[in-house]
């Protein structure tokens, strides 16, 4: 007999404001200026089209699509197959300054599925969704009057669920890495996706080399480069930072039969920490950057319509 279980979860809070102000909020739920979504902190909600019945997407590896949507009142979002069910926001008016936003996950979970909600899953939904509800008190209202605290488990879910560095080519954008040598021996590249709110100087993710503080030898546009000359190779890190991607390339040039043999023992360990110091100040930058309620979106203004 397959184990199989319909997993019902509720969130809501009453907000004292007006369902028409928080209702434009949920209108700009996935759009550029998302105030609500706890993004970048959490994967951000993602579309193939603005908001509305049709568009396919989702947050992180939970996919969904929209089937429902009552602009300001409701959006329901039903779960791309394997898995069955639906999610979905709804905003009640309690009067005129006052409503109750409320979400509902409905969910059929089955064998491993069903584990791994009891163990991880439920503990990130509840905390996003706690997260969320606080950005859209914040921005209604202006304040937040119990806001959530992450619980140590949900930290280290957090920590080791982060996304990964993808190993990549040395993109077209990293001049100063592609022309840093007229000679290449080694050069590798690993990205990751840049979240909203995440900063987009490439000063800002110089940590990445953190314990070996290279100089800076070069900046253009939004890359930095970085790197040192000795009598055996000369090294060279870029940092790459647009609009989607934060890059993290490295070039080296070998000179001698002593650069030969160091390299050969450092490039058995170099992507593992290439990928894993890219990946650690991503997630410390994402933690440390304002939610999205505090990066100074507009205010909700229901005379003021709002767009995808």
């Amino acid at each position: 007999m397959r184990m199989f279980r319909t997993i019902r979860n509720v969130h809501e809070r009453t907000v004292e404001a007006p369902a028409q102000a928080v209702g434009a909020l949920l209108d700009r739920l996935s759009s550029p200026h998302d105030p609500a979504w706890p993004a970048p902190a959490w994967p951000p909600m993602r579309f193939d089209r603005p908001l509305g019945v049709g568009a396919d997407g989702g947050h992180g590896f939970v996919r969904y699509g929209v089937t429902a949507y009552e602009p300001g009142r409701r959006v329901r979002f039903d779960f791309n197959p394997p898995m069955s069910g639906h999610h979905e926001f709804v905003i009640e008016p309690l009067g005129q300054d006052r409503c109750r936003l409320r979400h509902t996950l409905e969910a059929e979970r089955r064998g491993a599925m069903l584990l791994g909600w009891a163990l991880a899953v439920r503990w990130m939904h509840d905390t996003v969704l706690e997260e969320l509800f606080d950005n859209v008190e914040r921005c209604a209202t202006g304040t937040v009057r119990s806001p959530v605290r992450r619980s140590p488990w949900v930290r280290l879910l957090s920590r080791l669920m982060w996304e990964r560095a993808a190993a990549t080519e040395i993109p077209a954008g990293a001049r100063l890495a592609r022309t840093a040598f007229e000679r290449t021996d080694y050069g590798d590249a690993w990205r990751m996706r840049m979240r909203p709110g995440m900063p987009q100087d490439p000063e800002s993710w110089r940590g990445v080399l953190r314990g070996a503080p290279f100089p800076v030898v070069g900046r253009e546009g939004g890359e930095m480069l970085l790197g040192e000359d000795a009598g055996h190779l000369d090294f060279r890190a870029s940092i790459l930072v647009d609009d989607r991607h934060v890059t993290l390339s490295t070039v080296v040039r070998i000179h001698n039969w002593r650069g030969r043999l160091y390299w050969s023992l450092v490039k058995r360990v170099h992507p593992f920490m290439a990928r894993t110091m890219l990946r650690r100040i991503h997630r410390r930058l994402a933690l440390a950057a304002p939610t999205a309620a505090e990066r100074g979106q507009r205010p909700a203004n229901p005379a003021v319509p709002q767009t995808n």
